[in-house]
């Protein structure tokens, strides 16, 4: 196991620490939010590629889904990096799969992002709709969040998987605020 990824205390380990990812996880958020309320809503006026997808909603849904595959390859993965999960074989496969999947995660929803920040913008019409915009506004702020933790050794070894479990979460109630509700409440209606 890599020395990063080790459960010993780390030497530089300091609960102050902690305050940098939650400032920039907090002022992430708060600039998301702020962006997405000033936009102007015309969400179709825009031209749309269509190669796979029917409509803009049913690409955003389909990326989305498969950005949450992907997190939930996160989650095995970082299982058996931390040796939770015992499956072979033993190596570095599951630390690159783990970046490259959410490198790759994290890819899938920008174009889902740049639709609901910058055409829709931040909704508060409905309960789901709320929900929806908050855990938006703060998907960005959690990534850039654990990635300042990943990339320390300054941190206790609980905050890390802590982080990837926030992270993990906002993501789950994105499509569940939104895909979920798009593959079966919206198409009875339309």
């Amino acid at each position: 196991m890599s020395e990063r990824l080790s459960l010993r205390e780390p030497s530089g380990a300091n609960p102050a620490w902690l305050a940098i990812p939650l400032v920039v996880f907090a002022l992430i958020t708060l600039t998301v939010g702020l962006v997405a309320r000033q936009t102007v809503r015309e969400p179709y006026a825009t031209p749309f590629f269509h190669p796979f997808f029917t409509d803009t909603l049913q690409m955003k849904a389909w990326l989305v889904t498969a950005a949450v595959v992907l997190a939930c390859g996160q989650l095995l993965t970082a299982a058996r990096i931390y040796e939770l999960l015992r499956f072979p074989p033993k190596g570095r496969f599951y630390n690159s799969a783990h970046r490259w999947s959410g490198r790759a995660a994290i890819l899938l929803t920008l174009p889902v992002a740049y639709h609901c920040v910058f055409l829709l913008g931040f909704g508060t019409h409905s309960p789901r709709v709320l929900i929806h915009s908050l855990l938006g506004s703060a998907l960005y702020g959690a990534v850039v969040a654990k990635v300042l933790i990943v990339r320390s050794t300054r941190f206790a070894p609980w905050v890390l998987p802590v982080a990837g479990s926030v992270l993990f979460s906002i993501l789950l109630g994105l499509w569940l605020t939104s895909a979920l509700w798009f593959f079966t409440a919206a198409p009875s209606a339309t």
